[in-house]
């Protein structure tokens, strides 16, 4: 079925109980046959092989489970969405309730022009005095024998000058590799993600150390990384929104001249503030009316506002106010209500941090999994780990002010976190 397939259909299915492999497969068979008309049953598409097997992959926490479905589909591309559609169906699995939602669904065939790609580049090499008259392909092909000076360093994407340089650029990916060679910059090493491998966190150890990241919150969450399993010392970010790769040679000069000595802003609770200074020339910290400030049009999520001078409309509450039943208005009410009351409790906030309710701290993760209403904000007196921040992310919920976090979170790219003692309440 694996090469006959053109699409693979994927799901996320979730139960209110207990369930295993098994019970979802019976669930999809049961729940689908005779639905979808004639010529469109399951069984019968698996022994025509028009349909592969139902690859089903669940786990379980908190007594609910969990998963994903991938489906390989050798229909057409109305007859494969109407499986898909099908799958939407499904309300139960075993005894309990369930709801399976469909991801998207992939072209199979992508995979192998990927390997087409590939192959190209590799027969580009051993004929260079051949001429190829393909379109887009042959674009790639071109593209990639432009990258002939990108070598790797212990496997990872680097310039040539890397391995015996004493001092190196930490950049993103690839792409930002390439640019600065480009530019002349021939000991840039990519870290190609936030879980920053060994060989690198190493390297850092070794030589002068300058990162530069896109000016993004990804570009954050790396710095935040690599400043815990390596040694840093300098940091430069490129301009706020946009990305190294895509920044021309005065950018890329001007950024580093203005790279500064990590130290300086180890304690930022949000680095980049260190370089988009306010109009008195310094910093402000972080503050709650600037996470009450949104920006929806970046295109990472939502992100902080820079200007954290808040709504001048805007008063602080008592300290003994923003109980859920006088419904405080900011989110620095409920910070002041939930975390320095030390209520050891949690509230789910909308949009406009009205709250959708509030539970004990320790029950928080049923409720976010559980929630008709996805919560925009959680304010929570608790410390947060990895299980309460995976869960948030899945449901897409944008942001979290705990007590404390876990040592070993490892923080999703949609989730601001933040300690409550790194907020200036007003």
């Amino acid at each position: 079925m694996q090469y006959s397939a053109k699409y693979i259909i994927h799901a996320d299915v979730r139960t209110s109980g207990v369930v295993e492999r098994s019970d979802v497969v019976g669930a999809i068979f049961g729940q689908t046959e005779g639905l979808l008309g004639e010529g469109m049953d399951l069984r019968d598409l698996q022994e025509a092989s028009k349909v592969g097997r139902i690859d089903v992959d669940i786990d379980s926490e908190g007594g609910r489970s969990f998963g994903t479905i991938k489906i390989a589909s050798g229909l057409d591309r109305v007859e494969t969405a109407v499986l898909a559609a099908g799958l939407e169906t499904i309300e139960r699995v075993g005894p309990c309730r369930a709801n399976c939602t469909v991801s998207k669904i992939e072209d199979a065939r992508a995979a192998k022009r990927r390997e087409i790609v590939d192959r190209a580049t590799e027969l580009l090499a051993e004929f260079d005095e051949e001429t190829l008259t393909s379109d887009r392909l042959i674009d790639e092909v071109r593209q990639r024998s432009q990258e002939s000076d990108i070598t790797e360093y212990r496997g990872f994407p680097a310039g040539p000058r890397v391995a015996d340089s004493d001092a190196i650029v930490i950049v993103e990916g690839r792409a930002d590799v390439r640019t600065l060679l480009s530019y002349g910059i021939k000991n840039a090493v990519a870290v190609e993600g936030t879980d920053i491998p060994d060989e690198i966190a190493g390297l850092t150890a070794e030589r002068t150390t300058t990162v530069l990241l896109d000016g993004d919150r990804g570009g954050d969450l790396i710095l935040r990384e690599l400043a815990q399993v390596g040694e840093i010392d300098y940091v430069a970010f490129a301009p706020s929104g946009q990305s190294v790769e895509d920044l021309d040679r005065a950018a890329v000069i001007s950024a580093l001249r203005k790279k500064l000595p990590y130290d300086q802003i180890s304690e930022t609770s949000t680095p980049r503030e260190a370089f988009a200074p306010t109009d008195g020339g310094t910093v402000e910290p972080l503050t709650a009316d600037s996470l009450d400030s949104v920006d929806d049009e970046t295109d990472s999520g939502p992100a902080v506002d820079e200007a954290t001078n808040g709504d001048s409309d805007r008063t602080a509450t008592d300290e003994t106010a923003g109980s859920a039943e006088s419904g405080p208005e900011t989110l620095g009410d409920h910070i002041r209500a939930v975390i320095d009351g030390e209520t050891e409790t949690a509230r789910l906030l909308d949009q406009s941090f009205a709250v959708l309710e509030e539970i004990a701290a320790e029950d928080c993760f049923d409720a976010i999994a559980d929630a008709d209403e996805v919560p925009h904000a959680i304010v929570i007196d608790a410390t947060v780990g990895q299980k309460l921040l995976d869960i948030a992310a899945q449901r897409g919920v944008e942001q979290i002010i705990a007590t404390e976090t876990g040592e070993s979170v490892k923080q999703p790219a949609n989730v601001r976190l933040h300690k409550a003692s790194e907020i200036e309440l007003s």
